[in-house]
């Protein structure tokens, strides 16, 4: 009974202080806006969020541009909707702090009525950037191929079928394209595990460079890397293309003082139309095509849906 009673009877200001030591450990602050004058008010917490001096002046328009842009409109949406129906709303919104810093954070929106018309908007900003930086390296280590951080054969087909049923864009695949290295496994076993793993961060790189913006480039497992190319569409120019990649793989590496060196036989499926082709059916076709490229004596290309076969010498 004491201690209850000792509790209920906390000084004001001590109630005040637990209360701000609270809100600022779980980095929340609450706000409001005079709905008639857009008048904001603040608590320190949502200065140290925005990492907005206090002295400055709260205009709505200035915080309003800190805002990245997708998360203003929804902010903006979300704002007018809890003015007009009255029913709370909470969303996750990115803002570029004013030191430049990008930051996530919690806002929740409810509004003051009197008379059924809405008088003032009120809530709480929390950050919530470790919360959306761990989701983010979750999502990055679900999807990416911890070796080389292309993205993995997962991936690699979820995006395949997102790709070619993109009815906006009619389907923008050109082609599915298989990428093994020849004398991987001699090299790997001459100079061991590292200098295999070098070599294939190496290929990575390179083929992420190459296909920037035309494609997207995962490690499939092993010596084996595959890409959906978007572009060029032209089967003269996928070869053309396929070609220059055969010969920027196969340029040597110089990795601990060793020269090592590869090279590369691709197979490639081309897409044509209709462009909703089970993944399975275009892979199959793309193996074939590597199996062929090989067998002809590798470091060659050799596309399905095409006639073209060409050799780098």
């Amino acid at each position: 009974m004491r201690e209850d009673h000792a509790a209920s009877t906390l000084p004001d200001e001590v109630r005040v202080r637990l209360y701000d030591q609270a809100l600022k450990g779980a980095r929340i602050g609450a706000w409001e806006c005079e709905l008639e004058t857009e008048r904001l008010s603040w608590t320190q917490g949502v200065y140290d969020i925005f990492g907005y001096p206090a002295s400055n002046p709260l205009r709505r328009a200035s915080i309003v541009d800190l805002y990245i842009d997708e998360s203003r409109r929804n902010m903006e949406l979300a704002r007018a909707e809890v003015i007009r129906c009255g029913r709370p709303i909470t969303l996750d919104s990115e803002i570029r702090t004013w030191r430049g810093e990008r930051r996530w954070m919690r806002l929740s929106i409810n509004a003051a009525r009197e008379g059924g018309r809405p008088l003032r908007i009120f809530g709480t900003k929390q950050d919530v950037t470790a919360d959306r930086q761990a989701m983010e390296s979750l999502r990055q280590q679900a999807e990416t191929d911890p070796l080389t951080g292309l993205a993995n054969r997962a991936i690699f087909q979820a995006r395949y079928r997102g790709i070619v049923n993109d009815s906006l864009n009619h389907g923008s695949a050109s082609a599915l394209v298989l990428i093994d290295l020849d004398g991987f496994k001699e090299l790997n076993d001459t100079f061991g595990h590292l200098a295999g793993d070098a070599c294939l961060c190496e290929a990575a790189l390179r083929l992420q460079r190459a296909f920037q913006g035309a494609g997207l480039v995962a490690r499939l497992g092993g010596d084996e890397f595959a890409i959906i190319l978007r572009t060029p569409t032209n089967p003269a120019r996928i070869a053309h293309v396929l070609e220059q990649t055969v010969m920027m793989l196969s340029r040597p590496l110089f990795w601990n003082g060793l020269r090592l060196e590869v090279s590369a036989s691709i197979g490639a499926a081309l897409v044509g139309r209709p462009h909703r082709r089970r993944i399975e059916e275009l892979y199959a076709e793309a193996d074939i095509a590597l199996y062929d490229a090989k067998g002809a004596g590798r470091n060659r290309v050799h596309l399905i849906g095409d006639e073209m076969q060409s050799r780098v010498a």
